[in-house]
């Protein structure tokens, strides 16, 4: 029911953002002072941007409620990290942020969704990134790095996938609340990203190992069985 209303809401906040567009485009045909069209133009895209707004919280709201639909294949993980730094490169410049990758050397290989581990990443990157954004100095710096590693309780090949940042950290209490549905230290965010990041690592019988501290940037590392139980097994590849 909730997402059935949520697309309910959805599809009028299109149509608002597209006659928002539109009256932007016809203050520009209007014969007024340019005081009052500045005027206008700040209201309608004040307007246009509040409804993206909310469009985001939608969307984000029916990726935590809806179905998690998993489709396993034998994935390179270095191959899969190389495109998704290259993909989010550009927004990390513009955000005046240093994307760098660091993988390991002897290219593993593991049975994932490779499109919902790839947003999984790009969710706790954009949370890095929002953190740095905040900085007054010091250098912001995004590090993506793969690590291969053996669990030391069942001896099974797992892969370890970083998500390092040189932002302020967090303390105890934000730490213990972070993957927490709607919790949020930034004004205007959902507050789902990392929640629906947790619910995809999960899904993938994997967890997500968090080490930051005030100051020192955070540290969010994905760390997933190289396979996966008898009867998930990768479906190609």
């Amino acid at each position: 029911m909730t997402s059935g209303l949520a697309h309910e809401i959805k599809n009028p906040l299109s149509t608002i953002g597209l006659n928002a567009q539109l009256l932007s485009e016809s203050i520009e045909d209007l014969e007024i002072s340019e005081q009052d069209r500045g005027r206008l133009t700040r209201r309608i895209t004040a307007l246009r941007h509040e409804t993206e707004r909310l469009k985001g919280i939608l969307e984000d709201f029916l990726g935590f409620a809806g179905e998690l639909r998993i489709s396993f294949a034998r994935v390179d993980i270095n191959t899969m990290v190389s495109e998704l730094a290259d993909f989010y490169e550009p927004q990390a410049q513009s955000a005046g942020v240093r994307l760098r990758v660091d993988l390991c050397a002897d290219n593993p290989s593991a049975t994932v969704d490779s499109p919902h581990m790839k947003q999984a990443m790009l969710n706790l990157m954009l949370n890095a990134v929002n953190a740095m954004e905040s900085m007054q100095s010091g250098p912001r710096e995004l590090i993506l790095r793969t690590v291969s590693s053996v669990d030391a309780q069942t001896r099974e090949p797992m892969v370890h996938l970083h998500i390092t940042d040189t932002g302020p950290g967090m303390d105890e209490a934000t730490r213990e609340r972070v993957f927490h549905p709607y919790f949020t230290t930034r004004s205007g965010g959902t507050g789902l990203g990392l929640s629906i990041a947790r619910r995809i690592v999960e899904a993938h019988h994997g967890h997500i190992e968090l080490h930051t501290e005030p100051g020192k940037g955070s540290d969010f590392s994905i760390v997933i069985p190289v396979r996966q139980p008898v009867g998930e097994q990768d479906t190609g590849g």
